[in-house]
């Protein structure tokens, strides 16, 4: 089969769920009003709070919610073939994720910009908002070590990413500056200065892989994982239009323009998908630990429904948010093109041989035990000038993958190594912006949390306060990064991101409920039931059939330790979802006997 009818497919889907899923939501469901005065304005402070032009908001806003889920996690997927996923990507987006990030983000903004345990807890009770904060705190640590972690395993040794990625963050301060100080307002003029500076970054990379400044950007796993926790660090606390903003915005332009051409490169190309539509190892095999069901629900995450993206969307964007109706094509529509680099991250994956896929995507010692051979992948080495056999985590053997196609265009096949280097930067500017968002997103919840021992903790524009919940946080997913490896962490994330989902989506159903809009409670509580059952029921599978027999019973202290950490968050997280569904199901049921009692507001 070849590429073509996939691509096709899911822009089709993607349009007609924006045009009549959306505009059902907005208009019955929400009653989106722009006479409703956003936080953005009512709260303004300069910091946090900042009215902020719609597609500079919604490249931020899509830049945070992209980073490695729908990059990475249909890659994994792939596992399993081609066909489970990419339905998975097209029904959930439109009727999970996209209604998923909008509801969370105009709920958050009806608040003054409160976090999703805020909002559980105005929603539903007191002791549901503080058991739902608790478990986000945790599972956000979760979620952006995974996202760290894919990013060290892509970057490690490789003196061209390295200064590419680096780069970013200067380009970004200089747009902040541009826009909001030299020239402020010129919006078009920083894009253009700083979408140029990005792409000399990219060829002077290969310049420095060959000089005599390599050695200083050829990084050891443990040094980019500290060199990742300090711009986490500095990202979260800087004012947002500074560095947060400019970076994600200058990430954006990457982003959709990258995924614009591969999708011009896979209709002009039409690769043939070499994987599988439904492959042996719909029952566990070595890239994906676990079952067809419930694992590939967990496995792409992002690419589908995310929890991570209801942080951000009760995170950032609604504390930016210039209109009420804007709240639309940020939150439904950047999540249906979220679902677009799902597909498009799949088919560049199964565009690979069996052999090639696996022998990137598997440690070398369960490679070795498939009996598959090696296709093109020993002269693409030699091409792109990188060691690609046994770089788990996804992001090599899409990048790969991407180059693949690209290089297959008329004219482009002689320029292979900038094209893998190209998507290794592609991809880490996905990902770090999760980072980066994510720090300062947990950062929040910190000061929230540290608001009920001292109130000027609450105060995100406080330094002190700020620096201290930044260093906790950076700290602990840190750690995670320092001591895990992708086949432990990613899973974790996969059930974390996906129980985060599931407890927004309870806040969200029981507030339409208290509305007295009940009648349409089934928009969110159909993802809810069916993402909350696969999701409960991997991560039993996770912690009886990996955390307890694989690191737990190893023998082997430090795994043991991670092992019982990792099973703790993991049986924490579900444990909250069922006690804030069961304290919303109990509000619910009260309400269908006594409608009367609805919420107003």
């Amino acid at each position: 089969m070849h590429a073509l009818p996939l691509m096709i497919g899911v822009v089709c889907v993607a349009a007609i769920g924006y045009r009549y899923y959306s505009a059902f939501i907005a208009a019955k469901v929400l009653a989106l009003d722009d006479a409703n005065v956003t936080p953005a304005h009512r709260l303004n402070d300069g910091h946090n709070y900042v009215p902020t032009n719609k597609w500079v908001l919604f490249g931020h806003h899509f830049a945070a919610i992209t980073g490695a889920g729908p990059l990475v996690g249909p890659t994994l997927a792939a596992q399993f073939g081609f066909l489970p996923g990419y339905l998975w990507i097209l029904v959930g987006v439109v009727l999970g994720g996209a209604v998923h990030d909008f509801m969370v983000l105009t709920a958050s903004v009806r608040r003054d910009g409160k976090s999703v345990a805020e909002i559980v807890r105005a929603e539903v009770s007191g002791r549901a908002g503080f058991v739902a904060g608790l478990s986000i705190l945790f599972i956000v640590m979760v979620v952006i070590a995974a996202m760290a972690k894919v990013v060290v395993n892509a970057l490690a040794e490789s003196a061209w990413g390295t200064f590419t990625i680096g780069a970013t963050v200067p380009i970004a301060l200089f747009m902040g500056l541009w826009m909001y100080r030299f020239r402020k307002g010129k919006i078009a003029e920083a894009s253009a200065i700083g979408v140029s500076l990005l792409l000399f970054a990219v060829v002077a990379g290969k310049w420095v892989a060959g000089s005599s400044l390599a050695p200083a950007f050829l990084l050891s796993e443990h040094t980019l994982t500290l060199t990742i926790a300090a711009y986490g660090f500095i990202a979260s606390v800087l004012p947002v239009w500074m560095l947060l903003c400019p970076r994600d915005y200058l990430s954006s332009y990457m982003k959709i323009g990258t995924i614009a051409i591969l999708v011009l490169g896979i209709l002009i190309v039409n690769p043939e998908l070499k994987l599988p539509a439904i492959s042996q190892f719909t029952d566990g095999g070595p890239v994906v630990p676990g079952k067809l069901f419930p694992f590939v629900f967990i496995t792409i995450a992002c690419g589908a429904i995310s929890g991570f993206h209801g942080l951000v969307g009760s995170g950032t964007t609604p504390k930016m948010l210039d209109l009420e109706t804007q709240a639309r094509p940020i939150g439904y529509g950047a999540m249906l093109i979220e679902g677009v680099v799902g597909v498009v991250a799949l088919i560049a994956a199964s565009a690979l041989s069996p052999g090639d896929y696996f022998a990137m995507n598997a440690p070398p010692d369960k490679f070795a035990a498939l009996g598959l051979s090696l296709d093109q992948l020993p002269d693409l080495a030699a091409q792109i000038g990188e060691k690609l056999e046994g770089r788990t985590g996804g992001a090599v053997s899409l990048a790969v993958g991407m180059s693949v196609i690209f290089s297959k265009l008329p004219g482009f096949r002689t320029l292979i190594s900038y094209w893998y280097h190209f998507a290794i930067m592609f991809e880490a500017l996905f990902i770090l912006t999760t980072v980066d968002t994510g720090t300062r997103v947990a950062r929040f919840l910190v000061q929230e949390f540290g608001g009920r021992l001292h109130p000027k903790l609450a105060e995100t524009g406080w330094l002190p306060g700020a620096l201290l919940s930044t260093a906790l946080v950076t700290g602990s997913w840190g750690y995670l990064v320092w001591t895990g490896s992708i086949h432990t962490i990613w899973p974790m994330l996969g059930i974390s991101n996906q129980l985060l989902a599931c407890i927004a989506l309870t806040a969200v159903t029981t507030m339409v409920v208290n509305r007295g809009k009940a009648k349409y409670a089934w928009v969110t509580l159909a993802p809810l039931l069916f993402v909350g059952t696969a999701t409960e029921t991997a991560g039993y599978q996770l912690i009886v059939n990996q955390f307890i027999p694989r690191m737990i019973l190893s023998g082997k202290p430090g795994l043991a330790f991670q092992g019982w950490l990792l099973a703790s968050l993991c049986a924490m997280a579900m444990a909250a979802l069922v006690y804030v569904f069961a304290e919303a199901a109990l509000k619910w049921l009260r309400w269908a006997r006594a409608p009367s009692a609805q919420v107003a507001g």
